[in-house]
């Protein structure tokens, strides 16, 4: 047989969690033909690939990317790529660029900056299918994307804090349909991020109805805002509640222990594990770092939401709004802002900052740490973004990095990086998530190779409909990984 490519003398570590096997794979165009072991005189490969002393395992599944512009300004997206992440599943919580009107289009692309980095103009976001037009073949990698929350709310209702009801509901459930109709792998929701968090139980329940018809799972960013809008008062009551109402599948986004919960796992599944033995099919999601990473709106009440960001830039640079403003940031869930670290200024920011903890750039400004993040706002036109700074306990890293590979062994469990691939001193996890699980944790904690692969390609695969991907097998694509052995 001719084959475009073979692959010769690697271990095939293969994602269905089977033990590693010495094959060679055979591959025509970008699926794989022949997996076996392919004798040289059997075949007339244009190129082959001596694989021997190397693991061969299908390319990794990042479900949880914000590499939404990343990828349309730099389609090379080398931090994902040189981790083996060969599909990138973005748009999750409910943080999304489609489907967009040209209008809102170019007011969420400002509000979401500090996240997403600043995407390019005047791109045609109408819908999910279009919007796959603008990465399909651009990319180094696979893209897939959820249904985001956000844009569904936004093209139904604007960036209000109004209930969805009557006409804008019914809106909204025709966007979400023709999202998984055109190929959105689920819906996502991010309910302590705007506009999502304005809704309630009972209006996500309707959207779920639509989600149920495709057989995709929610994928939810657990609430902490807009409490008294949730089932039972609680982010993850409200979650199960949701699942259990409406029969549909529950994809729990970065689920793990931090810093306040580390060492605390039984604590942590308790309602998870009680709720799939009532039924609820729940998946989750992890990376192996401590603290997370966001943009500063997070920190603001949702009145400050409210009409998008020249309504927000205008409270900020009000005196008396912005002391008001600053009096509410207690009301939010959220660790003390003076441990977080600037990752990401825009151009029209002073980027020295970049990698300084707020309390320091508050201490060269001669402000509050409040004060300081709201000109921040302003002097970025809110294109800046922060991660938690970590913790300066080793036992405390160690017991966070242990909890993670116990989740691991979880067969429910998957991985999924919460990249955010912007700015010049990003949270690690956007370069470094895949390999620390599949290279230094793997190893320190004895983990079979086998099974961390299989959380990494089969499982999210199989969750979120990604066919053909996931496992090396004859007929699926050809999207390999190699990898140096390692014991």
């Amino acid at each position: 047989m001719a084959f475009d490519l073979v692959i010769k003398g690697g271990t095939v570590v293969d994602g269905t969690g089977a033990p590693p096997i010495r094959k060679d794979i055979g591959i025509i165009g970008d699926r794989i033909k022949a997996l076996d072991v392919i004798p040289d005189s059997s075949t007339d490969s244009t190129k082959t690939i001596d694989a021997s002393g190397l693991h061969i395992s299908p390319g990794f599944i990042d479900v949880h990317s914000h590499a939404d512009a990343a990828l349309l300004n730099d389609g090379q997206h080398s931090n994902g790529i040189r981790q083996g992440v060969t599909t990138e599943v973005i748009c999750p919580d409910g943080l999304s660029l489609a489907p967009l009107s040209k209008k809102n289009y170019e007011m969420y692309r400002w509000y979401l900056s500090g996240i997403l980095g600043l995407a390019p103009e005047q791109l045609d976001m109408s819908s999910i299918e279009m919007s796959k037009k603008h990465y399909h073949r651009k990319t180094s990698c696979n893209v897939a994307t959820f249904a985001g929350h956000g844009p569904i709310r936004l093209e139904s209702a604007g960036m209000n804090d109004v209930p969805l009801i009557d006409e804008e509901l019914e809106t909204a459930k025709i966007l979400l349909r023709e999202s998984l109709e055109q190929g959105a792998v689920g819906f996502s929701t991010g309910l302590s991020y705007y506009p999502n968090s304005w809704s309630n139980t009972d209006e996500l329940c309707e959207l779920m109805s639509i989600t149920k018809e495709f057989d995709r799972p929610m994928s939810i960013h657990l609430r902490n805002h807009n409490m008294e809008r949730a089932y039972g008062g609680g982010g993850i009551p409200e979650a199960i509640e949701i699942a259990r109402r409406t029969d549909t599948k529950l994809h729990f986004e970065h689920y793990r222990t931090t810093t306040d919960s580390a060492g605390q796992i039984d604590k942590l599944m308790e309602p998870i594990d009680e709720a799939k033995s009532s039924g609820v099919d729940i998946t989750l999601e992890t990376y192996p770092y401590p603290v997370g990473s966001s943009f500063p709106q997070a920190f603001f009440p949702g009145y400050f939401h409210e009409g998008g960001p020249e309504a927000m830039i205008k409270i900020l640079t009000d005196t008396e709004d912005r002391k008001i403003l600053i009096d509410k940031m207690s009301e939010i869930d959220y660790s003390d802002p003076r441990e977080n670290v600037w990752t990401h200024i825009g151009d029209k920011g002073d980027q020295r900052f970049e990698g300084w903890l707020f309390e320091d750039v508050a201490e060269e400004w001669n402000v509050s740490v409040e004060e300081m993040m709201c000109r921040m706002m302003v002097e970025t036109s809110l294109s800046c973004g922060m991660r938690v700074a970590p913790p300066g306990n080793v036992r405390l890293w160690r017991q966070v990095e242990e909890d993670v590979m116990n989740l691991m062994a979880r067969t429910d469990y998957m991985v999924g990086s919460d990249s955010i691939p912007v700015g010049g001193m990003p949270h690690p996890r956007a370069y470094g998530c895949f390999v620390r699980l599949v290279g230094r944790l793997r190893r320190r904690y004895n983990y079979p190779l086998e099974q961390v692969v299989q959380r990494m390609t089969q499982n999210p695969a199989e969750r979120f409909g990604l066919t053909d991907r996931g496992v090396i097998k004859k007929d699926k694509f050809a999207d390999l990984v190699y990898s140096m052995k390692k014991k």
